[in-house]
Parts: structure tokens; sequence; C-alpha cells
């Protein structure tokens, strides 16, 4: 196949949907997936597919399992859940593998695919060499199967609810931005004894309402004026497939990431006591190793 390398990113692959991103290519990528699990492993690997609720996500996810059984591997098709979910499935279910057909938070016409190996990210180098494995149809060829598990959404909320509580009721407006996030948030905080308001929950993947990034303070001003008209403590915007957040505080003003992680910092430091290391990435300021030593952390980048 002639695709394009720009499409094999560090952390996951993306492109635009039809023209660089199409069934036959995500067949491509699931064959040459399971193709390399099966190297690694040692074995016929067992995948856990999910997909976010965009328009195009059924028919790649559809062409993910059928590569990953033409390389001998068993696919288990897990639906339509948000990428926490799956990297849950892999765990739940007991997969050697999960992939997960996603967007993340980029507008509809995008989509992607998220992936992991043996309790691992699936990144940098692995993920180029796919694109070498599909160029070369370097791949496995075997007769694999494809199951379906429906039961994963339900068990990730529950998951969710058994491990933790809230001492009180606390108000919160929930802003699904119409994501696959749609399909499980409100339940689930409502689960853990929050008292909820829905902003564009129901689920959507063309993103009728603003586009589901909450890291750009632009998409964050409806949850904004909810807050602040209801009197909520707390609004929760979550991206397209639910693996980020963005956080508005109880004046309606933006609590941006770094600052969110002193907070659970001084949190997890509080219970478990000083010198636990706190991981965070190169793009927070300084403010953020600064307050976690301040609170007798250790702070990893």
């Amino acid at each position: 196949m002639n695709v394009p390398k720009s499409v094999f990113r560090q952390y996951d692959v993306r492109g635009l949907v039809d023209r660089e991103l199409t069934p036959e290519f995500a067949r491509a990528l699931g064959r040459a997936f399971a193709s390399v699990a099966h190297e690694r492993l040692g074995k016929a690997p067992v995948i856990a597919v999910g997909r976010d609720n965009r328009p195009s996500g059924d028919s790649l996810s559809r062409g993910v399992r059928r590569g990953i059984t033409e390389a001998g591997g068993t696919a288990i098709d897990i639906g339509t859940a948000p990428t926490p979910a799956l990297y849950f499935a892999v765990s739940a279910l007991g997969t050697d593998a999960g992939l997960q057909v996603t967007g993340s938070h980029n507008p509809p016409e995008f989509n992607g695919f998220k992936m992991v190996l043996a309790g691992e990210a699936f990144h940098g180098d692995d993920i180029l060499g796919l694109w070498e494995i599909i160029m070369a149809e370097r791949w496995r060829s075997g007769a694999g199967k494809e199951t379906s598990d429906g039961s994963v959404l339900q068990r990730y909320r529950d998951g969710i609810i058994s491990r933790h509580n809230l001492e009180r009721p606390v108000r919160v407006v929930v802003d699904c931005g119409n994501g696959v996030g749609s399909l499980i948030s409100v339940s689930t905080l409502r689960g853990l004894g929050a008292e909820v308001t829905p902003l564009f929950c129901d689920s959507d993947g063309s993103f009728p309402n603003h586009h589901p990034d909450p890291t750009v303070p632009e998409n964050l001003r409806d949850l904004q004026a909810a807050v602040r008209r209801t009197g909520a403590e707390l609004g929760i915007a979550f991206d397209g497939d639910a693996d980020r957040i963005g956080v508005i505080d109880n004046t309606g003003e933006i609590i941006w990431g770094d600052h969110l992680l002193i907070i659970y910092a001084r949190d997890v430091i509080e219970r478990m006591g000083k010198g636990q290391p706190i991981i965070f990435d190169v793009k927070c300021s300084q403010a953020l190793p600064e307050a976690i030593e301040k609170a007798g952390g250790k702070p990893v980048m």
C-alpha cells in the first residue's frame, strides 16, 4: 500500500478521513499491529478494539478488526467507549493489547488510532515500524477470529464508582461536547453522589455545538456561563474521546492543567506522606515543580 508516512506520529496514528484514513488502511494497520504483537508475544494476540463516536469510527473499526484476524489474531469488539475504557478493557478482559479508533480532540473530519501492547503504550519507533510493515506488506497471515463484549462500558463505570465516593454531594456542570463521554460521564458522576447539570451530553460525533478540545478557552465559554448561571461548585469539560478534561472553578474561571495537578499533588502528599513522586510533562509551568517540592513531594518530569 502507498500510505503517507505523515499520519504515523509519535504517540498515535492520525489523519483525514477518506483522504488519508480509509477502511482499507485500517485493515492494513490492524494486520500490521497484530503481526508486531505476535512477534513480541510469541503467540497469536488477543486485541480489544474500541472506538469513539465519530461517524467514521464504525467502518474504520471494522477494518482494524478484519486486519487483526487476517494476521491470525483475535479481535474483541468492545463497541463505542471512551479511550480510558479501552485501556480498562485490556486489563478487565485480560487481552494482550488494545487499539482505540479515535480522533481525540480533533474535528470530526479527522480520526486515528491509539494502541497499547503488553501493558505499555505503543509509541515512537514502534508506530513508525507499522508504516514500514504496511508499505512492504511484511505481515503475518492466519485465520483468526472476531468476538464482541458489550459489558465493558458498564464494568468501567461500576469500577470507578466502587473505588471512590464523595463525602457530600458536589454540584457540577458537565460539558461532554457531544463526544463519547456523553455515554457515561453523567451517570458515573451521579453514581458517585454528585448533583450533575449536563451540557451537550447527547452523543453526536459531528460535534454540533463546539469543538471538543477543553484546552482551548473558546470551547469552555458555554461551560463557564453554565457554572455561573447555576451556582455550581465545579465545571468539567471532556474532549472527544474523554481522556482529557478542562476544569472551571465556582467563579467560572479556568483551572489550567498544571494548577490542577498541584491540587492533586497536595492531596496525594497529605494522604500518603512526604516524598511521593509526582509525574508531569514538559509543557507544564515552573510553578508546578516548585509547588510539589514545597508540599514535600518529588517532581518528576
